[in-house]
């Protein structure tokens, strides 16, 4: 299992929580998503190895901008 945080930028309501988590969800392998526009946290749980460009691809997807927390 596998657990990666990212810092999310544009972030604002409960509405662009929804858009990041449906487009990251489809990412096979994601057990679980935590994303909050207060923290601007987004913590995805994967089964297998996390590929971080396909995460910041999904964020990039849904019109925001993300990066990796080391």
């Amino acid at each position: 299992m596998t657990m990666r945080e990212y810092q999310v930028t544009g972030m604002t309501c409960g509405h662009c929580e929804t858009t990041i988590r449906e487009e990251v969800s489809q990412i096979v392998g994601i057990q679980s998503i935590d994303v909050s526009a207060k923290t601007g946290k987004l913590v995805v749980t994967s089964q297998a190895e996390l590929d971080d460009t396909a995460v910041l691809a999904a964020v990039e997807e849904a019109g925001y901008g993300a990066v990796r927390v080391p």
